[in-house]
């Protein structure tokens, strides 16, 4: 084999997976815009309380931006000192002359780290927030044009009873609307910043080390640590990244469902597909697969198996060590890029699903009526029937009719305690699935009434 190429990219996120909008927020560059903002603030609480001069935080945030400080400076730097919040202070403080020597006063390295990376993430949060609310979207306008098409309900993989294409998408709906609210609750106890120093006491900063804290948390738009060792309590992470593998979770629900009912022996709903260039199969040139859905299954397992090291980031040593920093390198950029790209082909694929009700409708009659059991057997139940001998009486001729090859209305219409009990109509009207959807148009009412905009 040829000699590999070690300026190519290695992670598959980098030339195959993710959005451009959320890889831009974690990128060296971004991060380092975010210290050097994080740094600005505070020396302006410093300048504020009379600490520093006011010209040398003017001085400290006009260098404060990617144009005075660059990536490629800081990395010099780190590749020295093997430092890189102190690579950051050294580079910015090397463009403020006299100003610089009022850089970091009173920090720590995980003020800096942890408050930068809680800007970052009210970045990608909000994508996130929009990315749910365009998939809840689709999902409630499926809901409402699909609110009458009947289809077979599956339990255990097998006919059930008859339900309706558009209460599953409402039921769906429903769900990411929840994940909205648990990311807007999230948030609040995501979206922290701190400033108090080595081991959280705030010595360095001195006797209004708090109101340092509180006046740059203001000037970022974050929420103070209430109390920290060094680090901000990774419990919050924790919360953050088990909302993602629940978002995760679901889509993987949805789209496994989408899967299924694009097996060629249901077909009831399938994939948007090219027919004039798109290819399902390098041999079998009659495929269309659900390659999108795979792929969000696919990639939500992975989101997923960020929540066991992220859990395990929570313990460490005393007030801190450094073993949570290399994991977090990787878990916060990879799940916020893995949510925000399969909720958006999670969108994609309901926004261009094609629905099939006659095909439902195929499947529907296939069951030869077995699908109508309970129905009848409640119609013998109102009529005064026991609902247990009614019971007995239909799994009875439910039975008789797969055995024999029969339909179910043929075998109960022979059937002398069904007669007595039930008309011809009446027995007709119960084995009609369009009779037996229940509340199933009132609840997808009620879901676009409360999730709909």
């Amino acid at each position: 084999m040829a000699e590999s190429n070690l300026e190519s990219p290695v992670c598959p996120l980098e030339y195959r997976y993710g959005k451009d909008r959320m890889k831009a927020i974690f990128t060296e560059a971004n991060k380092l815009a975010k210290f050097l903002e994080v740094e600005a603030a505070l020396a302006e609480a410093h300048a504020e309380l009379g600490n520093i001069s006011e010209e040398d935080a003017k001085t400290i945030r006009a260098n404060a931006n990617l144009d005075s400080v660059k990536v490629e400076e800081v990395n010099a730097i780190e590749a020295q000192i093997k430092h890189d919040v102190m690579a950051v202070v050294k580079a910015m403080a090397a463009k403020c002359g006299d100003a610089g020597k009022s850089i970091h006063l009173g920090a720590t390295s995980n003020d800096i780290i942890d408050t930068g990376t809680a800007l970052q993430l009210k970045e990608a949060v909000e994508i996130i927030r929009e990315d749910l609310v365009a998939l809840k979207k689709s999902l409630l306008a499926l809901a409402e044009k699909h609110k009458n098409t009947i289809q077979v309900g599956r339990t255990h993989g097998q006919f059930a009873v008859p339900t309706t294409f558009g209460l599953k998408m409402a039921v769906y709906g429903a769900e990411v609307a929840r994940h909205i609210e648990r990311l807007d609750q999230g948030k609040e106890r995501l979206l922290v910043g701190k400033m108090t120093g080595a081991v959280g006491t705030g010595a360095a900063l001195g006797p209004e080390a708090l109101k340092i804290q509180e006046i740059v948390m203001e000037k970022l738009g974050l929420k103070p640590e209430e109390a920290s060792l060094q680090i901000i309590g990774r419990d919050r992470y924790i919360e953050f990244i088990s909302i993602l593998a629940n978002i995760a979770t679901s889509l993987e629900k949805f789209a496994t469902e989408v899967r299924n009912l694009q097996r060629s022996e249901i077909k009831e709903a399938s994939e948007a597909f090219d027919t004039k260039k798109q290819v399902g199969s390098s041999t079998m040139p009659n495929k269309k697969n659900p390659i999108t859905s795979e792929n969000i299954c696919g990639l939500a397992r992975i989101t997923r198996g960020f929540l066991l090291p992220t859990f395990e980031n929570n313990i460490l040593w005393h007030e801190r060590d450094l073993c949570n920093s290399s994991g977090e390198r990787f878990i916060l950029p990879h799940a916020c890029v893995l949510a925000d790209d399969i909720i958006t082909k999670m969108t994609n694929v309901f926004d261009n699903l094609a629905v099939m009700p006659e095909n439902m409708k195929k499947n529907l009659e296939s069951s030869n009526g077995l699908i109508m059991g309970e129905s009848v057997m409640i119609a013998l139940a109102k009529k005064g029937l026991g609902r247990q001998e009614g019971h007995e009486i239909v799994r009875k001729a439910a039975m008789k009719a797969v055995s024999e090859g029969l339909t179910l209305k043929d075998v109960l219409a022979e059937d002398e305690t069904v007669t007595k009990t039930l008309s011809k109509g009446e027995l007709e009207d119960a084995l009609n699935p369009e009779n037996y959807t229940g509340s199933a148009a009132e609840i997808v009412d009620n879901i676009l009434k409360k999730y709909g905009d």
